[in-house]
C-alpha cells in the first residue's frame, strides 16, 4: 500500500476544509489585482530571484541514467529545474509539455532537469511511461524536502519550477505547472542571450 506523505496530505485536507466551509471562496464583489502568474515568487526565502545558482553549495545527486550530477554540470545552458514526484498527478500532467520543450529547444541551449522528490523505482517507472528525455536526479523525500526549502518552496508543494539563466542567475521560481506561456515569458528571452 502506498502511503501519501503528510506534506502532500496537509494541503489537501486544508483545501477540502476551506472548500467545505466556504472560507476560501471569493465574494461576488471580490477582485483579483494580480495578473496570472504574479506573486509566484513570494515563497522564496533561501534563494531569491537574481541569486546565482552556480554559486550555491550542493552535493551531486544520483540520476536515473546511473550518473551523478551537480547542478553546475549544466552551467552555460538555460536550466528549467523541475521538482516532481511519482505520486503527484499535476507533475505527471506537466511532464509531457516539458518533454516537448526539451525536444524543441535543446539546440538553443535549454536543459530541463527533473529533481525527483521520491524513490528511484517509482520515478523510473513514471519517467519510462511518460518518455522523459531529460536528466532526472533522484533526491528522495528527505533530501528533496530540504532542496525544495533551499530553492524557495517553503510550502513543499509540487510541481515546483526554477528557471536559471546561462550565467546562473535565477529568473523565476514558483509552484505549479510550467506551461508554454510561462516558457515564452521566462525562458525564451534567455535562450537568445549570448
Amino acid at each position: 500500500m502506498h502511503r501519501i506523505p503528510f506534506s502532500f496530505l496537509h494541503p489537501v485536507l486544508l483545501g477540502a476544509l476551506l472548500a467545505l466551509t466556504g472560507a476560501g471562496a471569493l465574494s461576488a464583489d471580490s477582485t483579483v489585482s494580480k495578473p496570472a502568474g504574479a506573486g509566484r515568487t513570494e515563497n522564496i526565502t533561501s534563494l531569491d530571484i537574481g541569486d546565482n545558482a552556480w554559486e550555491q553549495p550542493g552535493a551531486a545527486l544520483p540520476s536515473l541514467d546511473g550518473g551523478s550530477y551537480r547542478l553546475d554540470h549544466w552551467q552555460g545552458k538555460v536550466v528549467l529545474l523541475n521538482f516532481w514526484a511519482s505520486w503527484c498527478s499535476p507533475c505527471q500532467y506537466e511532464i509531457p509539455g516539458l518533454v516537448r520543450l526539451q525536444q524543441r529547444h535543446a539546440a538553443q541551449g535549454l536543459q530541463v532537469v527533473g529533481v525527483g522528490v521520491d524513490k528511484s523505482r517509482p520515478l523510473s517507472n513514471v519517467s519510462r511511461s511518460l518518455g522523459i528525455n531529460y536528466p532526472v536526479l533522484v533526491a528522495g523525500e528527505a533530501v528533496g524536502s530540504q532542496l525544495l526549502r533551499h530553492w524557495g518552496d517553503s510550502s513543499q508543494t509540487l510541481p515546483y519550477n526554477v528557471v536559471i539563466g546561462k550565467d546562473g542567475t535565477i529568473h523565476y521560481a514558483g509552484v505549479g505547472q510550467f506551461d508554454e506561456e510561462m516558457f515564452d515569458t521566462y525562458v525564451t528571452p534567455l535562450l537568445v542571450q549570448p
